[in-house]
């Protein structure tokens, strides 16, 4: 018996736990959400659209703008009141994330770390001027950190639209100091210029939802946004050198380009095998030795879309190349400094162009006009623009690590256009929802860029340090984002290794890759919850996954599945005289013991053997003769068999009882591999239901034909068992004095004991 925290339940109930439906786990489905995990036939959500004009000024490092905010209440209920996100606010001096983030002194400290923990003083905080309806009237806003409460004179009725201009400014901050942050500056100290990236940068309305009404929670730095599809028209008034990438369609190219980077945009809209450089890498560094005295406004228009982002620097170098998704073209394109050649020119437009491709072909065709990818020495997504790491050493030169590095970050964050930009789900409350699916998706991704990639996340094997982990450092992958130990470990890599699981051992791909599909294309523009992506891999494919639910995302059970003992039978079809034989040499082996043991002087002359009158037939019988009556009940069983019967009789099979335990308590598959005497090897794979009867303990016989030599469990490292030790008989270790397997094996030729195959 092993000796294991799982296993040592045993007068407590084994089963009719972690095999139930999830049932009151889920949200009851209703008109708005189906029980079928589609969105249902009432389903509805809100709509935010935005004109916003913003000027950058690159001299003191701040920005100030004005939007006019259009709502269109889309929901059954009235509407007293607005929530805003104040996103910036997270930064100010008051902010509420320095306080409640525990800290402690080491006897070693960086000044960034001690900066870090006194938080500052600067004046980094939204600053609103003014919030006023269509006609001028001052709209009564109450601030709450990073939330913002617009008071309407009326409540906003069900179908009704509400319209208010908000004016506002902050301080932009460098997010190459402690601070640190998704947005901010980099300042390049060598030509004295600045690369900006501009996220959470104006005020935006927080979703209110029918599963949870007004998604207000506070952002305090790590989980992020849950956010409102619209329509957006920016204008961005930057010097007249710098370079803008945003969300959206450049409306004014003719105006903000220069004649020969338009031509350049237009060919490149034709070229599908290369990127074409927009803005050389010489004409860069021209513009980084001067700086313009006057300003241009370029126009984005983008449509549907849930968030803004841009980025300005007159340091930058754009390429792009078209992409060919379905029936339409999709411009993927980069912008980067020279420090980051000449690995961005290399590697991230095309890397933009096939995750496009390989998510597409998973998911849906990218429905938006452009990708953009923005070196910034951080890794963040927005609609159609990201953030990305990736710089070679000054020299030009770059390590395997960076390159790899690069390439993997620009998937994950190219690929947040999918999860969440589309499939829009609550990132405040389920980071998982989005950095997990996505991590799986740029798994596959990173897979489909080179044979051997070395991903750091999504094969089960590398999830098994985190599992292994003390019980007060683990959560449930269901918690809220500002409550998780591990964030890593948490929300990317665990849940992308359940769906790796998921598609390469559970389901299998074809399942799987219908389900997630089907998924992916039911919530595009809508905003999903868990309940419905579970519910929907269930309805799409008939496979009942609440187990896996249970154990994977609601549990922090590890996977250790034991090979306890192997028991080896063969059927016992000996013939009479073969039969008594065996008894007659048994016998005397027993009497020849006897005889040795005791002294045959110390017993006297037995009665029979003084009166042999005393002596009958079975003084004389040989037991171990084979009689008459004997052959013809050996011919009577062989006459009883069938066809089927006789032949398994004469199949000389090898039975092996194999004895599983459950020692982590995460019930998953057991997949076996069986390797022969003559060097050949067979996999066997049996479902996870088979613990449904009792959780911790198993057995399961198995037919085979060869001899075995081995057995591994889990041989392909599928199933991210955290104790690989115990996966192998014979075992391949010296046991330790807290590994307490007993191994029953017989001898090769005989039988395990008393045989229950006989039949006679």
């Amino acid at each position: 018996m092993i000796q294991g925290a799982a296993v040592a339940q045993v007068d407590e109930q084994r089963h009719a736990n972690r095999f139930e439906q999830l049932g009151p786990m889920l949200r009851s489905p209703n008109v708005y959400r189906t029980a079928s995990g589609a969105p249902g036939h009432q389903y509805w959500q809100q709509k935010a659209d935005y004109e916003i004009a913003v000027e950058l000024n690159d001299e003191n490092q701040s920005i100030r703008g004005k939007e006019k905010v259009t709502y269109y209440n889309q929901s059954p209920d009235p509407l007293a009141y607005l929530w805003l996100q104040l996103d910036q606010n997270q930064r100010d001096k008051d902010s509420e994330t320095p306080k409640m983030s525990a800290s402690s002194i080491q006897p070693k400290m960086s000044l960034r770390q001690l900066q870090g923990i006194i938080w500052h003083d600067m004046d980094l905080g939204l600053k609103i001027y003014s919030v006023l309806d269509e006609d001028g009237n001052e709209i009564p806003a109450t601030v709450n950190q990073t939330m913002m409460r617009l008071d309407l004179a009326q409540p906003l009725k069900p179908g009704e639209r509400f319209t208010f201009h908000i004016e506002w400014s902050f301080n932009i901050h460098d997010r190459m100091s402690f601070i640190g942050g998704r947005p901010g500056y980099e300042y390049f100290e060598e030509d004295g210029n600045y690369l900006y990236t501009m996220s959470e940068w104006f005020p935006r309305m927080a979703v209110y939802s029918d599963f949870e009404g007004w998604q207000n929670k506070q952002f305090v730095g790590r989980g992020e946004f849950a956010l409102v599809f619209g329509d957006y028209q920016v204008s961005i008034t930057v010097p007249a050198d710098h370079m803008v990438g945003a969300t959206g369609v450049l409306q004014n190219p003719q105006e903000v380009l220069s004649s020969k980077e338009m031509e350049r945009w237009n060919q490149a809209k034709t070229t599908f095998d290369k990127p074409v450089i927009i803005r050389t890498q010489d004409e860069a560094e021209k513009l980084e030795k001067g700086k313009a005295s006057t300003k241009k406004t370029w126009v984005y228009h983008a449509e549907n879309v849930r968030d803004f982002a841009w980025t300005s620097s007159r340091k930058f170098i754009w390429d792009a190349m078209a992409v060919k998704l379905g029936d339409k073209e999709v411009m993927a394109m980069s912008y980067y400094a020279k420090e980051a050649n000449p690995l961005w020119e290399q590697y991230s437009t095309r890397v933009v162009a096939h995750t496009l491709k390989s998510y597409s072909a998973r998911t849906f065709d990218y429905p938006y006009p452009v990708a953009i990818s923005v070196e910034a020495t951080n890794g963040m997504e927005y609609p159609m623009i990201c953030f990305n790491y990736g710089r070679p050493d000054t020299d030009g030169t770059y390590t395997a690590a960076i390159k790899y590095g690069m390439i993997s970050v620009i998937i994950h964050e190219v690929g947040h256009n999918f999860f969440p930009m589309i499939v829009n789900s609550d990132e405040r409350q389920w980071t998982w929802m989005d950095e997990g699916l996505n991590t799986f998706m740029q798994f596959l991704a990173e897979q489909e860029w080179e044979r051997g990639y070395p991903s750091r996340r999504g094969p089960a094997h590398k999830i098994a340090p985190y599992m292994r982990s003390e019980k007060h450092l683990l959560e449930p992958i269901m918690t809220n984002s500002e409550n998780i130990i591990q964030f890593g470990p948490n929300a990317y890599a665990k849940p992308a290794t359940a769906l790796n699981i998921l598609r390469e051992t559970v389901m299998g791909r074809d399942l799987f890759d219908h389900a997630f599909k089907t998924y992916a294309q039911r919530w595009m523009f809508k905003h999903p919850t868990p309940d419905d992506l579970f519910r929907t891999l269930e309805d799409a494919s008939a496979v009942d996954l609440d187990w896996f639910w249970r154990g994977w995302f609601y549990g922090t059970d590890p996977v250790d599945i034991a090979i306890q003992e192997v028991s080896w039978y063969k059927i016992d079809n000996k013939k009479p005289a073969e039969v008594k034989a065996e008894q007659r040499a048994a016998y005397e082996r027993e009497e020849s013991y006897i005889s040795r043991s005791r002294n045959a002087d110390a017993i006297p002359e037995t009665y029979v053997e003084k009166d042999p009158e005393a002596a009958d037939f079975y003084n004389s019988y040989d037991q171990f003769r084979v009689a008459p009556e004997d052959e013809r009940a050996y011919q009577n069983f062989i006459n009883s068999l069938s066809p089927d019967e006789r032949a398994m009789l004469e199949s000389g099979l090898n039975f092996y009882e194999i004895k599983f335990e459950n020692v982590g308590g995460l019930v998953m598959p057991i997949i076996l591999e069986f390797q022969y005497e003559d060097g050949t090897s067979e996999l066997e794979r049996i479902p996870a239901q088979i613990w449904r009867l009792d959780e911790y303990q198993v057995s399961k016989v198995f037919a085979k034909e060869k001899m075995v030599k081995q057995i591994v469990l889990d041989p392909y490292r599928e199933t991210a068992d955290i104790n690989e030790t115990n996966n192998y008989w014979p075992r391949q270790f010296k046991p330790s004095k807290f590994e307490m397997f007993k191994q029953q094996m017989p001898a090769r030729g005989t039988s395990a004991g008393p045989n229950p195959m006989r039949r006679n």
